[in-house]
């Protein structure tokens, strides 16, 4: 018996459909990033930023050993373009303020037309200037 082949085309037409929609951008997965300040770890990844998504979301982790951890991220989140565009989280699916460890997903509203790279800034109490993480995506 024969068994169909899949045209090259077709593998990488589903490749590319697969990595668009488990948040890698042109193929490549984009990494988390980190930050460490006055006692608090922040980690921030893209999760899904593909150009058809709905909403463009971030994985987001804070530790500390020392303080209540009491930001509001949906509030104190922004996500800018290259070009300048700056806007508000959508929405935060997560751990609610307090305790020592929260986990969750930020949302926002994907930016057209897609810019070359995306900064993400979260402003957290008592800090003078917000975290910054940054992603090239093309």
């Amino acid at each position: 018996m024969r068994r169909p082949r899949l045209s090259l085309a077709v593998v990488l037409g589903l490749a590319i459909a697969g990595a668009a929609a488990s948040g890698l951008a042109f193929g490549r997965e984009l990494a988390e990033q980190t930050s460490r300040d006055r006692g608090v770890t922040v980690r921030a990844k893209p999760v899904d930023v593909s150009p058809g998504a709905k909403a463009w979301t971030f994985e987001i982790v804070l530790e500390t050993h020392s303080a209540e951890l009491t930001d509001d991220l949906q509030r104190t989140a922004t996500l800018a373009g290259a070009g300048g565009t700056t806007q508000g989280a959508s929405a935060w699916e997560g751990d609610p303020p307090g305790g020592h460890h929260r986990k969750g997903v930020l949302r926002f509203a994907p930016i057209a037309p897609q810019p070359d790279a995306l900064v993400l800034r979260i402003q957290r109490p008592g800090e003078s200037a917000p975290r910054s993480f940054r992603w090239a995506l093309k």
